[in-house]
């Protein structure tokens, strides 16, 4: 084979894994993961279910983010109380 032949087959399969890339980017199919053997349909893309799950996610890590923002209110009130501090005292003799 000459250098010629080798250059252009070497490009052309540059040209091809750039082209793959590129649509896995833009239209969100999964050509190389296909290609590697990671997928059964490389053109399936991401359903409407999947993104409703990561919704639902986010509002339930909203949720407990808020519950716990509750709970260390209520504990930041109950160690300012005076009456804490002097248990405290009492434990501490």
């Amino acid at each position: 084979m000459d250098p010629l032949k080798i250059t252009i087959l070497l490009s052309s399969l540059a040209l091809a894994s750039l082209a793959i890339c590129w649509l896995d980017y833009k239209k969100g199919w999964h050509l190389a993961d296909w290609l590697n053997g990671h997928c059964s349909n490389p053109f399936i893309q991401t359903t409407q279910s999947q993104k409703v799950d990561t919704q639902q996610s986010s509002d339930e890590k909203d949720a407990l983010i808020l519950e716990l923002k509750e709970r260390v209110q209520v504990l930041e009130k109950i160690v300012t109380e005076p009456a804490y501090e002097l248990n405290k005292k009492l434990n501490q003799l």
